[in-house]
């Protein structure tokens, strides 16, 4: 395998990682919330709303890590 294949290989498998940790910082996300909901049912907007804008700033950097990987592999 040549130079370009573990370049492909590499963008593959780092895009691969990229998805996974956002899933599971996701997913603790929306574990802490609902758990968070209810001991503290009338605070439910509040936390909603947190974990919202963390699940967003999750997607955003996880989207820059996955086109990041791709960009490199082009090179």
């Amino acid at each position: 395998m040549d130079a370009l294949g573990y370049a492909y290989l590499a963008a593959g498998f780092g895009a691969g990682l990229v998805t996974i940790g956002a899933a599971f910082g996701i997913g603790k996300i929306t574990a802490a919330a609902a758990e968070a909901t209810g001991r503290q049912p009338e605070a439910a907007g509040d936390i909603r709303t947190t974990a919202l804008i963390m699940s967003a700033l999750i997607e955003g950097v996880a989207l820059f890590a996955a086109a990041t990987c791709f960009l490199l592999q082009g090179k």
